[in-house]
């Protein structure tokens, strides 16, 4: 099982996306802000299984909610 603290970095890395900082720093500018109304996995920039992914991990209460739940306020800005 995997114990290691996930960041954002490791999060853009499961996502499929470019994870250096300056990147995930230029993909929430990009995608800033994120509508209230929209759950962070329906977000349309998303693929499906990133979309999935997202959601399975919010669901689930799993060791990534904490980094999605930063990814999404992070969005909210």
């Amino acid at each position: 099982m995997d114990t290691s603290k996930h960041s954002l970095s490791t999060l853009f890395e499961q996502l499929g996306l470019p994870s250096g900082q300056s990147e995930v720093e230029h993909f929430i500018a990009r995608h800033s802000p994120l509508p209230s109304e929209v759950a962070i996995q329906d977000a349309p920039f998303w693929s499906e299984s990133q979309s999935h992914f997202l959601e399975e991990g919010l669901e689930d209460d799993s060791d990534w909610a904490e980094v999605i739940d930063e990814l999404d306020a992070l969005l909210r800005h």
